[in-house]
């Protein structure tokens, strides 16, 4: 598996790109597709402390669930097993 790029991989990237091959002439648009992305992990990340910080506190699934829109078991299912089994939303 290769190693995740990081935000300044990309911009370096996107910085070596030949825009007059691209019909596309400024890059913006790919770069926020990149930060989006960030931002979606960082977020992700920030989800799964919340949600062991709750359950270290004693909260139930059943709260977790309601707070997330979803079931109890779908909520356990995803984030009370280990990182690699535990399912993205």
């Amino acid at each position: 598996m290769k190693p995740a790029r990081t935000l300044r991989d990309i911009e370096e990237l996107l910085e070596t790109v030949d825009l007059s091959t691209l019909e596309v002439e400024d890059p913006e648009d790919l770069r926020r597709i990149g930060r989006a992305k960030h931002a979606v992990r960082d977020a992700e990340a920030e989800l799964r402390a919340a949600v062991a910080a709750s359950r270290a506190s004693g909260r139930s699934w059943g709260y977790i669930g309601i707070v997330l829109g979803i079931s109890k078991q779908a909520a356990q299912q995803r984030f009370g097993g280990s990182a690699s089994t535990a399912q993205p939303m």
